[in-house]
């Protein structure tokens, strides 16, 4: 008698040389999945800026969906190495095809946050990532300064494996961190650590030029006295902790450059008094004003990350039901109220950058079908 073998179908593969070993090829997601890049084109070509938003869970990614729907807004999503590992890459992945599924007429790229190595950004694409951030301002500890010539070897080597498949190219010159304190901000385990002198803080617009043509990213992230987290600043922010100017400058020298600003939650008061009337504990603290990310829009800020503002959201909404409903068990009871409180912020901000009405305008086109611009 014949034994029945379950019929398993194998990922087609090809070989890469840049990877140099067999690997699933980079399979495209159903429109309306993109890469980030046709996302920034639009952005430019428009004068408006796009907030990207991290994600660790189905919650978060209902709320970003149901607010592009709201405002016929273009999203990018992103997931750090501390999503990837707490969501695990097969979750979050078809977490992203089911929004494809869901909002087809929603152009949606998915982003790799902070990659830390090429090998890092090369499992993204492997993944199906249509866009990977090599963060060569570290080394790949992520946490020790790294060299120039160290970031440019570095990224240079994830934009040789990603643009092939059509794949987009983040990178960041000059290190994340506070301009007050000298130091840098861990997210997720990813950050300068020690004291940084304003030569590491601050992108050198000369040396911007040269690293932008060098490597020919699609998106350049640029350190201007931000950092991750909430404490950002100890004081409404200034020109001598937030240094806008070298946006400003490095536009005029790249103005076809697309920049991208990391650290940008504003950290809105009402959300800080709502967590902690509630029982939180959050120390006075600002965040990027809106009206600062506005500017840097008008000079070539296309890509705006948000992820601590949609953080306290979520965590105002839960502290306000168990306080008033501590009887409640159920966790759709706080989830549903979380993810609405995300949506509102994620809809101010599609809003506050100029993405919202835009959705519709994109010709949404798959990363096969964009990497032949690339030749």
């Amino acid at each position: 008698m014949a034994v029945y073998t379950p019929f398993q179908a194998q990922p087609p593969t090809f070989h890469n040389r840049s990877l140099g070993r067999d690997r699933p090829c980079h399979q495209e997601f159903p429109v309306p999945l993109v890469p980030m890049r046709i996302l920034l084109d639009h952005a430019a070509a428009n004068s408006y800026g796009l907030a990207a938003f991290n994600v660790n869970n189905m919650e978060q990614i209902q709320a970003i969906m149901e607010a592009a729907k709201e405002t016929d807004s273009p999203v990018i999503v992103q997931a750090s190495r501390g999503a990837r590992v707490y969501s695990q890459d097969a979750y979050l992945r078809h977490l992203m095809l089911a929004a494809a599924e869901l909002y087809p007429n929603i152009p949606i790229a998915m982003h790799q946050d902070h990659g830390n190595s090429p090998k890092t950004c090369k499992s993204a694409i492997e993944q199906n990532f249509t866009s990977v951030m090599m963060d060569g301002s570290l080394a790949e500890d992520g946490k020790s300064p790294a060299t120039y010539d160290y970031n440019v070897q570095v990224t240079a080597d994830v934009v040789k494996a990603a643009h092939p498949v059509g794949v987009s190219v983040e990178g960041e010159l000059g290190c994340l961190g506070s301009l007050e304190s000298g130091e840098g901000e861990q997210e997720d385990g990813h950050g300068a650590v020690g004291k940084l002198d304003h030569s590491q803080l601050l992108t050198d617009p000369a040396q911007a030029e040269d690293f932008y043509h060098k490597v020919k990213v699609d998106a350049l992230a640029v350190a201007i006295g931000t950092s991750h987290g909430a404490y950002k600043f100890s004081r409404k922010p200034d020109g001598a902790v937030l240094a806008m100017d070298r946006i400003i400058e490095i536009h005029r020298r790249l103005p076809n450059c697309h920049m991208v600003m990391h650290g940008s939650s504003s950290v809105p008061q009402e959300i800080q008094d709502m967590i902690n009337k509630y029982g939180g504990k959050m120390k006075q603290t600002w965040g990027v004003p809106v009206e600062e990310i506005q500017l840097g829009i008008k000079h070539g800020v296309r890509k705006v990350n948000v992820d601590t503002d949609n953080r306290m959201a979520i965590t105002a909404a839960i502290r306000k039901v168990f306080a008033g409903t501590p009887e409640k068990f159920d966790p759709r009871d706080y989830l549903k109220p979380a993810r609405e409180s995300m949506q509102a912020v994620c809809k101010a901000r599609m809003i506050s950058f100029g993405q919202a009405g835009n959705a519709g305008k994109i010709k949404s086109v798959t990363c096969k079908e964009f990497a032949k611009s690339y030749s």
